[in-house]
């Protein structure tokens, strides 16, 4: 029986290490590679270290790197203060509309960053809807370290906020309220009982906060260069798209942000594992939700207040732009319309195109991640053949690569001149960066779904005489479906708008969804780029939605 199964799992290690091994490997060993090696562009492995040294104390380096650093701390910070006590008090008390509040702190999340900053610039810039409509504006702050700090806060902090607040309804209010009886007062009971309780959840959200931060492109480079405020991921586009062409110099800055990655999850690790965060007492029993008292209003006032800023100022500047004829013209009644939307889709510029081909590509790579991240979840769980903790660490590798190192890996890999093929200035390059971006998430969906089903299944249809993909399609994929569907969709509305990669390695040509708009903003197109912005908010929010009511109509998914 034991050369039976390793048999029948061999197929399904050798599809995921192939996969991730093009996916994966490829563009991480050619950035790693180059940094080493400058002149393997060339054939040749002389010189190894020379240009990674160099590198490495330039003072430019030391400058990047630090502020690259110091936006991500200063997000993680701005997002803890605004986010935790939010959460906190969504947990342990009865707000009123609180299932409201939590759509509106969700539809961040469907915003692109990098949208939520051009509506951000639209309102807050000379002659912004902020200074049409009160007298003033706030370019200074805007374009400044304290502008990207607050514009990436508002995007992120949802991520803690609804990690906080379902970690806290879980611990509940039992084991504070021991406290309390024992003498603590509640500031005591909260930072000595609930606080450390929650901070697995907690922890784990902040990181996510800081990678995010450390490698989004779209705020820093619409709000950073005009304060001469560069980081690594600007320093590595710069080093890609601008002439003289720096591919090794882009390398070593992209070991380097992917260290500060791999930093941020060892704290993380470190911070966890320096006690136990379990209790002893059985599931906790979260009490009944204490009333606000007079503090309901307050309350009130701090989450409208949230709402409108990390989800109204964005959505109506996109909207109120891409109504407008001419920026020149204002806010005025005689200046709004829907010449923009009719532009879009009456395919000005391209705009169709681009929506298509970001729609398949967004389809095309939530169907290559749901394969593999199925196939390799199942060879890492379900299996003990040797290899499967490499396949496992590939499937996470992907978290510690941001965007910008992934498409610079491409171009290191797939633009040798001795290649018979390379997918290089093809839609194919463009798939493989999404799909090494965001395998994590179906990879670690899979994973989770495999590991809460009993081994007893797939042996009883082993028995019965069922091959191992037969048991695999028959049995363990249905029942699985549920979260690897979930993580399908996310995919789909994630890869389908995704700006860093794109804007790197797109092939001549070929226009994207994020490429549109962002070609937009620098030709002066603001109306337009603004409309198909809130398009693809619109599409990218209701076409998975849709897609997954279809599938709790038909049973697949529970609802």
């Amino acid at each position: 029986m034991r050369a039976k199964e390793i048999g029948g799992a061999a197929p399904a290690a050798w599809l995921a290490g192939i996969g991730l091994a093009v996916i994966v490997v490829v563009p991480f060993a050619a950035v790693v590679l180059q940094a080493i090696f400058p002149n393997l562009g060339r054939g040749s492995f002389a010189e190894p270290f020379s240009l990674l040294l160099a590198t490495l104390s330039d003072i430019r380096l030391v400058g990047m790197a630090g502020n690259t650093v110091l936006l991500g701390l200063a997000v993680v910070a701005a997002s803890a203060c605004l986010a935790v006590p939010l959460g906190m008090v969504r947990a342990l008390y009865r707000v009123p509309l609180a299932p409201l509040w939590d759509v509106l702190l969700l539809v961040p999340f469907m915003i692109p960053p990098y949208i939520a900053t051009l509506g951000w610039i639209m309102t807050l810039q000379p002659r912004g809807y902020l200074e049409q409509i009160a007298g003033f504006n706030l370019a200074p702050i805007l374009f400044s370290l304290t502008g990207m700090t607050l514009v990436m806060t508002f995007n992120t902090f949802p991520v803690v906020y609804f990690a906080v607040s379902r970690t806290v309804e879980a611990v509940g209010s039992r084991y504070a309220g021991v406290g309390r009886v024992f003498g603590a007062s509640p500031l005591r009971a909260f930072f000595h009982i609930t606080l450390p309780l929650s901070a697995p959840g907690l922890a784990a959200s902040l990181l996510l906060v800081f990678a995010a931060a450390i490698e989004e492109y779209g705020t820093p480079a619409a709000l950073g260069r005009r304060a001469g405020f560069e980081v690594l991921v600007t320093g590595i586009d710069s080093r890609v798209s601008d002439w003289p062409i720096d591919l090794p110099g882009a390398a070593a800055l992209s070991l380097v942000l992917v260290l500060l990655s791999l930093a941020a999850f060892l704290v993380q690790r470190w911070i966890l594992n320096r006690r136990s965060y379990q209790t002893v007492g059985g599931k906790p029993q979260a009490a009944e939700k204490q009333p606000l008292g007079r503090l309901a209003a307050p309350v009130l006032a701090a989450f409208a207040a949230v709402s409108f800023l990390a989800t109204g100022v964005p959505m109506l500047a996109v909207l109120a732009t891409a109504l407008t004829r001419t920026i020149s013209g204002g806010l005025r009644l005689d200046n709004l319309g829907g010449g923009n939307f009719a532009a879009v889709f009456g395919g000005a510029s391209g705009a169709l195109a681009a929506l298509g081909n970001s729609l398949l590509l967004g389809v095309l790579t939530a169907a290559v991640t749901g394969v593999i991240g199925a196939v390799a979840a199942y060879a890492v769980v379900k299996t003990r053949i040797r290899g499967r903790t490499a396949i496992d660490v590939l499937t996470v590798l992907p978290n510690a690569l941001p965007g910008i190192v992934v498409a610079v890996g491409l171009i290191l890999a797939w633009n040798m001149p001795a290649l018979p093929f390379t997918p290089y200035n093809t839609p194919l390059i463009l798939l493989f960066a999404y799909c090494c971006i965001l395998l994590p998430q179906t990879a670690r969906y899979a994973t989770a779904a495999f590991l809460q089903i009993g081994d007893n299944l797939e042996a009883a249809a082993r028995v019965c005489g069922a091959s191992a993909p037969t048991a695999f399609r028959r049995i363990l994929l249905p029942l699985i479906f549920p979260s690897l569907a979930s993580a399908m969709l996310l995919v789909f509305a994630l890869a389908s708008r995704e700006l860093v990669a794109s804007v790197v390695v797109a092939p001549v040509g070929m226009q994207t969804i994020a490429l549109f708009i962002w070609r937009q903003f620098e030709q002066g197109s603001v109306g337009l780029g603004m409309a198909m912005a809130f398009v693809t908010i619109v599409v990218t929010t209701l076409l998975p939605l849709a897609f997954l009511a279809l599938l709790r109509r038909t049973g697949l998914v529970a609802a």
